[in-house]
């Protein structure tokens, strides 16, 4: 008998190497369908609402051979094999023997799959120019056919963007999915399902994403020495830590915010729980991201420029975030 489910986001549906007992039917929300590579997990597909998974093991019992991880809150609906091979048996001996001849090529047309995937196994999923590209799309969508919302978000369908993937840049839309889910974790989009299996996407920061696809894009094709070296998630931590004391500071003549690194080591855990000594900005000097040390008879100082220095650690924060949502 069949009956509703949920599973909560990062609560896994079943996992590799699982007993199989039912097949699934996504009523809302979705799934992505990984393998476990070392520590970390590698999508292989996404799931919407109308899909199925599980029903492979309907005919051969054979355990799960894959992890399905929910991305957000969903509900599915169990169908169990008990009372689906019930039905079956109803069936005609040949059409049950066409329906388990197929189900054994795909589950062999995946395993070669899979081994094809391991002859390179170095191979980057997500190479920085990828997905700067698959950002670039959302934009373009947004900015061609984007609703306005209140607070200066962009909406627009998900079948939009699935076309303009698929049709007009010829990219796998499973990989779309995983940048929109990363980016609606990382608060610069929302996903509200429709109930037709379909998303209202709104990008609640497009001028940031744009400047973000812009700057990234020149970053990239830079030649080595004429750009700033990339930031570690630690460094941009720190940075972003400078950032909030010298938006507490006046600018001087020039436009520069004096931060007395003494206040910065002494405040940091109270304001930021993380530690920040004076020394930890020595990378960032070097990196020419901020201003030599200016030392007085009152302390140690740098000079920030604002305006230079916040869309950088902004765009960094976002690189690292991606990195780690898309491994």
């Amino acid at each position: 008998m069949a009956e509703a489910k949920k599973v909560a986001k990062d609560t896994y549906l079943f996992r590799d190497g699982d007993a199989p007992d039912a097949m699934y039917i996504v009523k809302t929300g979705g799934f992505a369908i990984t393998k476990s590579k070392g520590n970390t997990e590698v999508v292989i597909a996404e799931i919407q609402p109308g899909a199925m998974v599980g029903e492979m093991a309907l005919f051969d019992k054979k355990p799960r051979s894959a992890n399905v991880k929910a991305t957000k809150d969903s509900e599915v609906i169990a169908l169990p094999y008990d009372s689906l091979n019930k039905q079956m048996d109803q069936l005609p001996v040949w059409v049950r023997a066409i329906m388990k001849t197929l189900n054994e090529k795909l589950r062999d047309a995946n395993q070669k799959i899979r081994l094809l995937e391991n002859t390179n196994p170095d191979e980057e999923r997500f190479p920085p120019h990828i997905v700067n590209k698959y950002i670039s799309i959302l934009n373009l969508v947004g900015n061609k056919y984007g609703k306005p919302e209140e607070g200066g978000g962009l909406s627009f369908s998900s079948v939009l963007i699935r076309n303009y993937t698929i049709q007009i840049f010829q990219e796998a839309t499973n990989k779309m999915q995983s940048i929109t889910n990363a980016l609606t974790d990382l608060g610069y989009l929302t996903q509200e399902d429709r109930g037709d299996g379909t998303q209202k996407i709104t990008n609640l920061k497009p001028q940031e994403l744009f400047g973000f696809v812009d700057w990234y894009n020149e970053w990239l094709f830079k030649q080595d020495k004429d750009r700033l070296p990339a930031l570690t998630e630690a460094e941009v931590n720190i940075l972003n830590g400078i950032l909030l004391f010298a938006r507490r500071a006046q600018p001087n003549h020039k436009g520069l915010y004096k931060v007395d690194l003494t206040d910065v080591q002494n405040e940091s855990m109270k304001e930021l729980g993380q530690l920040i000594r004076a020394d930890d900005v020595n990378s960032l000097i070097e990196k020419k991201y901020l201003t030599e040390k200016i030392m007085d008879e009152k302390g140690v100082y740098i000079m920030v420029e604002l305006p230079y220095v916040e869309p950088l650690a902004r765009n960094w924060t976002i690189v690292n975030n991606l990195k780690k949502k898309l491994r």
